[in-house]
């Protein structure tokens, strides 16, 4: 690649992130134009509606519309619950902190306790009036439970009964359970009596959750492409997940499903049957970055359940889950909620969860700066596959101290038609010599799945999460030196000092391995990789996990280091030269692989045709 070349890509790729940054800026700004209209549009849609006092109760409200005459509910004990108070209750335990509210016999908020927000506040996955359970059926009229307040049977701060009442024989019982040392918040829906009042032809009734999820992280487009609703069938080993780096989704479920959660980077809020619900349908979006409330997504989940026998007293179990997504307490509940984290397929999972995570949270056991860990558990990882690099540096220089020799087979073959016997001599020679063509290649491809690995398991590493290192507040999102108040196109909004200084490191460690390879032939990738890549790794990690960026630095210094600890004591490439030079000398056959066959019998038949052609003329 010329000069000139060079020149014109850089030129297209400056006018290219110009063209970017203007449609950025204007989309931006007709963003900003729409949401004033919307909110003008919100003020006067209120404006319209009658006044009324968040406090009241629902019949003052119905009162207020005119409806105080007009009952909802044939049944006179719906209607007190309709028109009762709201009222809140409160369950806890080491882990959580559960409001669970009257209307609706629902949680209206949830507080994980051990764990704070990005910003130091407290960390709740409901907030108030941001989530509604509700469960819908046919009781000779359909009745949704969320509309109704529950009474109160019993209470403590670990459980509580609350009973809606359709007769006063015939109610829904909920009852709620927190354990020590628990993220479940168990659930059982007693029906008790309403046999008499569901109708026979009624086989089944909804349980559906909505909920705004509120932003818990730093970094927007970090949180928002790890986060994701999933769902998993009854009796499969796998999960759905539906919304991984998507905007929007909806998902009809038409086999018996045993669980869904709404899950975000770090936590979940999980629902699950003991008897699987029979079918449904689940659909969410994302929010933009700037919304009012600071939410992250919606999220809905409407589920069919089966009746099953319809007796005078029978009871649904179900477990509520606010959980973090952290792999050992995911995995403790075995069913496989441990899916949910985004740690792979096959081959790069296994190396997480078998490798990577175990020896993680062991030395986090004895080491408590996690930064030091990373420093650990890379040298650990450079130390096991070791015998690949030294296998890979040797093959390098084996190319590079043979060079004279394939500038004396250029030499002998200059013509273009020779190409063939050209590259059957330098088979030869590497032949002789033991050099196989791929032998710097393979050990760097056996490699990739360790770095890929590394690349799934820090974004979604809980144990990294607020974890600060040197100038690095959270190694769990970007780290930043610089903030500029406004975004570049595919860079951000900010300098993360890891991502560069890894690459920088890529850099060097690009420029000592190119110094063991002949690039006259492709003078174009060397550019690519002694440019092109630090650069766009530098542009990719800026907005990525400061801990990915911290071990992908501490793998090319380690690297660089072992190359240099290789050349200066394993490998003397004057005494390598002369041995291979008295390989390549030597007058023995040669004994030739499949390839080198073929490759003689493909230059025999040129060699054939171009014999014809000249007997021909």
């Amino acid at each position: 690649m010329n000069k000139q070349s060079v020149i014109g890509f850089a030129l297209i790729g400056i006018v290219l992130l110009l063209f970017s940054w203007y449609n950025t800026k204007q989309f931006e700004k007709q963003q900003q134009q729409r949401r004033v209209q919307d909110s003008i549009a919100a003020v006067e849609a209120l404006k319209s509606l009658p006044a009324f006092d968040s406090t009241a109760s629902a019949s003052e409200i119905a009162a207020e519309m005119g409806a105080e005459d007009s009952p909802l509910y044939m049944s006179e004990m719906l209607n007190e619950a309709y028109a009762a108070k709201e009222e809140f209750y409160t369950l806890e335990n080491e882990n959580l902190a559960i409001e669970i509210s009257t209307l609706g016999a629902q949680p209206s908020k949830v507080l994980v306790k051990k764990y704070f927000k990005y910003d130091s506040t407290a960390l709740y996955l409901i907030k108030d009036r941001c989530s509604k359970f509700d469960i819908e059926l046919d009781a000779g009229q359909y009745v949704n439970t969320s509309d109704l307040n529950y009474k109160v049977v019993s209470s403590s701060n670990k459980e509580l009964a609350l009973r809606l009442y359709f007769k006063p024989e015939s109610y829904i019982e909920t009852l709620y359970s927190l354990a020590e040392d628990s993220y479940t918040l168990n659930t059982a829906i007693h029906f008790v009596g309403m046999d008499e009042l569901i109708p026979r032809s009624s086989s089944r009734y909804k349980v559906s959750w909505s909920m705004n999820v509120p932003r818990q992280e730093k970094g927007y487009e970090n949180e928002k492409n790890y986060s994701s609703v999933a769902y998993k069938f009854k009796g499969s080993s796998d999960i759905k997940d539906m919304s991984l780096r998507k905007e929007s989704g909806h998902d009809e479920l038409v086999a018996q499903t045993q669980w869904f959660a709404f899950k975000q980077q770090f936590f979940s809020s999980i629902l699950m049957s003991d008897d699987a619900f029979e079918s449904g349908e689940i659909a969410y979006k994302v929010y933009p970055e700037n919304n009012i409330g600071n939410y992250l997504m919606t999220a809905q989940a409407v589920m069919n359940v089966a009746y099953g026998e319809k007796s005078s007293d029978f009871t649904h179990n179900y477990q509520m889950i606010f959980v973090p997504n952290h792999y050992p307490t995911l995995k403790g509940y075995e069913c496989d909620f441990d899916k949910l984290l985004p740690l792979g397929g096959w081959l790069i999972g296994s190396i997480n969860k078998y490798v990577i995570i175990p020896v993680f949270n062991w030395l986090s056991k004895f080491i408590s700066s996690y930064g030091i860990i990373i420093l650990i558990l890379t040298l650990l990882m450079k130390l096991v596959i070791s015998p690949l690099t030294l296998k890979s540096y040797m093959s390098s220089a084996k190319m590079k101290v043979l060079k004279p020799e394939i500038d004396k087979i250029n030499a002998r073959y200059p013509k273009p038609e020779d190409a063939m016997k050209k590259q059957q001599a330098t088979m030869d020679l590497y032949k002789k010599c033991d050099v196989n063509m791929f032998g710097g290649c393979l050990p760097l491809l056996l490699q990739f799945p360790i770095l890929y690995a590394m690349f799934r398991f820090f974004p979604s590493s809980f144990e990294l999460r607020q974890q600060g290192f040197l100038w690095a507040s959270d190694l769990s999102t970007y780290d930043s030196i610089l903030n500029f108040g406004f975004k570049i196109p595919l860079y951000g909004d900010h300098v993360s000092l890891f991502s560069l200084l890894m690459g920088i490191s890529m850099f060097f460690y690009s420029k000592v391995t190119l110094a063991n390879v002949d690039n006259s032939q492709m003078p174009g990738m060397k550019f690519m990789q002694l440019w092109f890549m630090p650069i766009f790794m530098v542009v990719l990690c800026n907005n990525f996990s400061a801990g990915l960026s911290y071990y992908y630095l501490l793998s090319n210094l380690i690297t660089i280091i072992q190359n240099w600890v290789i050349r200066k004591w394993f490998v003397n490439e004057e005494e390598l030269y002369a041995k291979l030079k008295e390989k390549a000398d030597s007058k023995g056959p040669v004994k030739k692989s499949k390839f080198q066959q073929r490759l003689d019998e493909a230059y025999r038949i040129q060699q054939e045709q171009q014999r014809q052609q000249k007997s021909k003329r």
